[in-house]
């Protein structure tokens, strides 16, 4: 998510896993590609590796260095087409909400960690009807423990 550029490098980069609709907002300090490679390194390495399997990008130059993600975690990149944003429609969808936290005119250096978290919280543990009203938090977490079972 891009605020105004007035208030420097700082940007959130929001993901989203496509079947549960769970939801990670991080905070970058820079809006160039390596630091938030990094950035997404550190905060899905806790993950199971087949909770982390691929990330699609759109084609900013944000994502140009995505090798990094694949050496360091070994998710695999995928790219929209250009000028495609309805090919990654659910991260789409979860920025419009995050809006109603971060509008474009929120000044980043003052969103905290914690903030962001409490962001997350709230999204990931609202029922959703294409859930079938579970919310995402639930199904991203059976969805962890089948990964489990088939690995024991």
């Amino acid at each position: 998510m891009m605020f105004r550029k007035e208030h420097g490098k700082v940007n959130v980069t929001s993901l989203v896993e496509r079947v549960s609709r769970f939801t990670v907002v991080i905070r970058d300090e820079d809006r160039q590609s390596k630091p938030i490679m990094e950035s997404l390194i550190q905060g899905l390495a806790p993950l199971p590796a087949d909770a982390r399997q691929s990330i699609t990008f759109d084609r900013g130059t944000e994502s140009s260095a995505w090798q990094r993600l694949t050496d360091g975690i070994g998710a695999d990149a995928w790219f929209c087409d250009p000028q495609a944003p309805y090919q990654k429609g659910t991260v789409e969808n979860t920025n419009n909400r995050l809006r109603k936290y971060l509008p474009r005119s929120t000044e980043p250096t003052a969103l905290t960690n914690r903030y962001l978290k409490s962001i997350c919280h709230r999204l990931n543990t609202t029922p959703r009807k294409c859930l079938g009203f579970r919310t995402p938090a639930e199904v991203f977490e059976s969805k962890l423990m089948e990964i489990q079972n088939r690995l024991e």
